[in-house]
């Protein structure tokens, strides 16, 4: 198809919704009362910090239903990245305190176990978050072998659990390929061997089920669900030893300090509700769009081809490379015909290097430069699906003969 082909539309498609959803207008004006009237401090003993407080024990409440967990297991954090960060790093401390008898709690101390597990594919701040503890506290961290579509089996992940294994890591939905983990079989095998079980479930949070994972942590972030920037929560059950990373006033019942955001964590609360309401109809519709959308650029573009796995994805998640261009040329020239997408992750702020979870799936890194991710929203239309692959192929089309 020519550029000419491409039909003109003056209405934006946004089609990143895995870098940030909309803020949905519901959660904004669950947040507003927080903002203005009832401003107060939920640690004050008064009428105006209480109002706060119960807003907040309400939200949790709210947050724990949808997750299927108890509200002690809920703590506020300020995004997915804080999120991973106190889940892995305060249970791995937290265990190796435990073993060492030095939680306070009475317990006795055992061997030391501290041998974590994760894969190469995980979230930056997953990756950064156990490499912190294999350098400054001397844990021994293993990848889990991963198949060619970014799929973890429990095979895998056997053959390198250990009997003083504290930890596992595997994310839920792959922030840059869409892959979808069976994280409730991978926390069975991680339990048979005495470790905890921790995933980031960012991106799947509103397209897949988020209650009966039997892990023992996860985490979310609340711009990937329509509530604003600026809150995420660790959902930890309050049964296992966490050590802090944030010490101060002993919020959070004690297990991150700091006077918490009341209107975002409200906000968070009603966006999540809404998500999970609308997820199994939105999931089936929005994925046909997603398949109808992914045939057509692999017919209508040479060279395209689809990263991740094609059966077991989230929903709204297409990504490919397209070799023989630049992805950064690819998205401009899409922007340029009124599609925003994005070459993968938006977390690795300023960097240049191929995706590492491309590269760890052997994809060369010349080629693992022309990845171009589409994660769509919940509204989307087959029109606008059709409308997207036809600027797809209309984009690739303009660069190719350029670079000929």
């Amino acid at each position: 198809m020519g550029i000419d082909e491409q039909p003109e539309s003056s209405t934006p498609l946004y089609l990143d919704t895995a870098s940030a959803a909309p803020v949905r207008r519901e959660a904004l004006q669950a947040a507003w009362p927080y903002l203005t009237g009832a401003f107060g401090n939920p640690s004050s003993h008064h009428e105006v910090g209480r109002t706060s407080s119960e807003a907040l024990t309400h939200a949790r409440r709210r947050v724990a239903k949808v997750l299927g967990m108890r509200s002690t297991d809920i703590i506020f954090t300020s995004g997915g990245t804080e999120s991973d960060n106190l889940a892995i790093i305060g249970m791995a401390l937290g265990a190796d305190a435990r073993a060492a008898g030095r939680t306070g709690d009475g317990s006795a101390g055992h061997a030391p176990r501290r041998h974590i597990v994760t894969s190469a594919l995980e979230h930056e701040a997953v990756l950064a978050s156990t490499d912190f503890l294999r350098r400054r506290h001397g844990f021994d961290v293993a990848e889990v072998p991963v198949e060619s579509d970014g799929t973890v089996t429990v095979d895998a992940l056997t053959s390198v659990l250990r009997k003083d294994t504290c930890l596992v890591s595997l994310g839920y939905a792959n922030n840059e390929i869409g892959t979808v983990s069976d994280v409730a079989a991978l926390a069975e095998a991680a339990h048979d061997v005495g470790a905890l079980f921790h995933t980031d479930a960012v991106q799947a949070a509103g397209w897949l089920p988020l209650s009966g994972l039997g892990v023992d942590a996860l985490s979310l972030a609340g711009h990937k669900v329509g509530a604003p920037k600026g809150i995420g929560v660790a959902a930890i059950r309050a049964r296992v030893p966490l050590e802090p990373l944030i010490h101060g006033g002993g919020q959070e019942s004690g297990r991150r300090s700091g006077t918490e955001n009341v209107a975002l964590a409200v906000a968070f609360a009603t966006a999540l509700e809404l998500a999970e309401a609308e997820r199994a109809d939105a999931a089936a519709r929005v994925q046909v769009i997603r398949d109808d959308f992914i045939s057509e650029v692999l017919e209508t573009v040479p060279g395209a081809f689809l990263t991740g796995s094609p059966g077991s994805r989230t929903p709204n998640h297409a990504s490919f490379c397209f070799s023989g261009t630049s992805g950064e040329a690819v998205l401009l020239e899409l922007e340029r015909l009124g599609i925003t997408a994005s070459s993968g992750s938006a977390c690795a702020v300023g960097s240049d290097e191929p995706s590492h979870v491309l590269t760890a799936l052997g994809i060369d890194a010349d080629v693992a430069k022309t990845s171009v991710r589409f994660t769509f929203p919940a509204g989307i239309s087959a029109d606008d699906g059709l409308r997207a692959a036809q600027a797809v192929s209309a984009a690739v089309d303009s660069l190719v003969l350029s670079y000929s």
